[in-house]
């Protein structure tokens, strides 16, 4: 068995996660996790599968032919670490040029890996103007102070809501 992680991209169209999906088992393929959104009139998914070796081939050419989709895959890589807590996070404010490099440095200077980002404009409760906001999920050490991670997200700026779910 393989484990494929791949990127699919292309117009949205109804049907097409069933196409894909079909296409998978249609190879012998066990679609094992995926995230998937629709971005500006555009499909996005990541997806990891795990498909027989003697099937992989034809799969990846069969998906690399779907109409009007760009298939990019990779190997999945198993990887030792020390991580070994995930710490869930929801950050909320106005709206800049920058703050998701902002959000992401931040993170990385209190000791944390971005395993998870979601991130979107809405508009503000009884305001309606538009308002940032970010949710996902950091590894860290077991030993982790999830304080300094407050801290290091709440300085970005004074209109931040933070929030942390350990």
């Amino acid at each position: 068995m393989r484990n494929l992680v791949m990127t699919v991209i292309g117009p949205d169209r109804p049907g097409l996660v069933e196409e894909l999906s079909a296409t998978v088992a249609g190879h012998n393929g066990n679609w094992l996790e995926s995230r998937m959104s629709h971005l500006s009139g555009h499909f996005a998914g990541l997806l990891r599968v795990e498909c027989p070796e003697e099937h992989c081939e034809d799969l990846l050419a069969t998906l690399r032919g779907l109409e009007n989709l760009n298939v990019s895959v990779s190997t999945e890589l198993v990887k030792e670490t020390n991580r070994q807590r995930i710490i869930a996070f929801d950050v909320v404010g106005n709206d800049r040029p920058g703050i998701v490099q902002e959000l992401s440095s931040a993170i990385v200077r209190a000791g944390g890996n971005v395993e998870e980002l979601v991130s979107n404009l809405e508009s503000a409760p009884h305001a309606g103007h538009p308002v940032f906001r970010a949710t996902g999920s950091v590894a860290v050490e077991a030993d982790f102070d999830e304080g300094g991670l407050v801290t290091a997200l709440e300085a970005l700026g004074p209109d931040l809501a933070v929030s942390l779910d350990t």
